[in-house]
């Protein structure tokens, strides 16, 4: 038999091509060469008609249980969410939830590193208070339109050239997006305090990139008062930037934590979710517009980036966040469509331009196109919240009503005390009084015999040294009563 199965293999072999594990050289038993190559194949076939036998075999013993009529099976166990699963875990024993309560803070501190590579550095213990501080701060570092428009050289014409300048200066020496919004901050606040020529207006804005620059961004990044000659084109010396910067702080009392609009649209797109990206390149180009235009200068960096957030998440499609939206963020998104829809062509070139690449999702070309197209901001009315239904006097279906039913029993009311009979040494009763509740009559007041009087609001001209005097007229009297000792003497 094995003489036979040997020749068969011989035929096979010459006949068509085995695999690399029958080519091996002829030993001195031709029955090891079948034997250490088709056991294997063999046995692998015996496991796989076993395994398939088997198989067969308890699914005719075992039948195919019927589907759950609540909807619940093996499968849909193995998909729940880990954060169910840990939640089960941890109702059977304390070590399992000490590991869910592990695994809940390691996620939160994956959400915390998330934040501070978006560079919004706020921790859970404190993100209340430091918020609030940021809200004070924003008020108190704002500037005074109606201080700028007093400048008797400066007009509201020329900001958007200044803006247009320091927007490319600060692309091209690639700073922090907060620096170029500290940047305009301390520029207003400077113009707010001082009066500024229109030659010394560019070098205001230079000094104030610089101390800017310094504030946010590295060190490698701040650029040189060499630089800043050149691109000013020589107009200034190297002194007269530094004579400015000196100025600047000195007017602004060196206060340079100011929130920024970007600081705060970091926060917005992080906090309760993460924001797309393309909104937020959005978002960013709305904001530097505002920093152009004077109707914005007065609205604080906070409510800024919630009107631009907002407009930009209409434009892209995305429902409104109506809980955190507020009067000046509306009206903020009111200016920009107003803004955009007539002017859209008078935006910026640099500003354009500088938010046309794929780096920015293209956001200055999505916006630009969907006002040349017609688009508009809808503002969708609130809906009005559910009113309780107020309950009639009387029902129209009411309780049958017996001989002993009073009205008192009908209304809504609180009963009234029953009256009690009259003692004689009731301390209330009198003839007067008889037909009246005494339970239900507010105790008197009793007042000192000293003084009767009613006592007047004190008038100004007696505040503050006299009012002491003045409201205790008690003591004001007796100041006239002559003293007992002079009396007995």
């Amino acid at each position: 038999m094995s003489s036979s199965l040997l020749s068969e293999l011989q035929c096979a072999d010459s006949e068509s091509p085995l695999p690399s594990v029958f080519n091996r050289p002829p030993t001195s038993s031709p029955l090891a060469v079948v034997a250490s190559d088709l056991i294997p194949l063999t046995a692998l076939d015996m496991k796989d008609a076993t395994a398939s036998s088997r198989s067969s075999a308890r699914a005719s013993a075992y039948p195919k249980k019927r589907p759950s009529p609540h909807g619940i099976s093996k499968s849909s166990r193995k998909q729940q969410s880990p954060l169910a699963y840990a939640a089960a875990v941890a109702r059977k024993s304390p070590r399992a939830a000490a590991k869910v309560e592990h695994m809940l803070q390691r996620q939160r501190e994956l959400q915390l590193a998330a934040l501070r590579r978006e560079g919004v550095l706020l921790e859970d213990e404190y993100r209340d208070e430091i918020r609030f501080y940021m809200h004070e701060m924003e008020r108190y570092t704002m500037g005074s339109t109606a201080s700028m428009d007093q400048q008797p050289e400066i007009k509201w014409h020329m900001r958007p050239c200044l803006v247009e300048f320091l927007v490319e200066l600060h692309f091209t020496f690639r700073l922090r997006p907060e620096t170029l919004y500290l940047t305009l901050n301390i520029v207003d606040r400077y113009v707010s305090r001082r009066i500024v020529y229109i030659k010394h207006y560019q070098l205001v804005g230079c000094a104030a990139l610089w101390i800017a620059a310094k504030f946010e961004d590295a060190k490698e990044r701040v650029p040189t008062v060499q630089e800043l000659v050149h691109y000013c084109r020589e107009a200034y010396d190297e002194s007269a930037f530094i004579q400015m910067e000196g100025h600047v702080l000195a007017t602004i009392q060196w206060t340079l934590g100011h929130p920024t609009a970007e600081a705060w649209l970091r926060i917005m797109c992080c906090v309760p979710y993460m924001e797309e990206p393309r909104i937020q390149h959005v978002a960013r180009f709305l904001m530097e517009i505002t920093l152009f235009y004077r109707e914005f200068v007065k609205y604080p960096p906070s409510s800024i980036a919630l009107g631009s957030l907002t407009l930009a998440r209409f434009l892209c499609g995305k429902g409104r966040r109506m809980f955190e939206e507020t009067e000046e963020c509306l009206e903020i998104v009111e200016h920009l469509d107003n803004r955009l829809a007539k002017h859209v062509n008078d935006l910026s070139e640099t500003l354009v331009k500088k938010y046309s690449y794929a780096f920015y999702s293209k956001a200055a070309t999505f916006v630009v196109q969907y006002y040349l197209q017609g688009g508009r901001f809808v503002r969708q009315p609130l809906l009005p919240l559910p009113i309780t239904p107020s309950r009639s006097a009387v029902s129209a279906i009411s309780t049958p009503t017996s001989a002993t039913t009073s009205v008192s029993d009908l209304s809504d009311d609180m009963p009234v005390t029953p009256t009690s009979p009259c003692f004689s040494s009731d301390p209330y009763s009198s003839p007067l009084m008889s037909d009246v509740d005494k339970e239900n009559v507010a105790s008197p007041k009793f007042e000192p015999v000293i003084n009767k009087q009613r006592v007047e609001a004190a008038p100004e001209q007696y505040l503050p040294h006299d009012f002491v005097t003045f409201g205790r007229q008690a003591l004001l009297n007796l100041n006239n009563v002559a003293s007992p000792r002079a009396m007995v003497s």
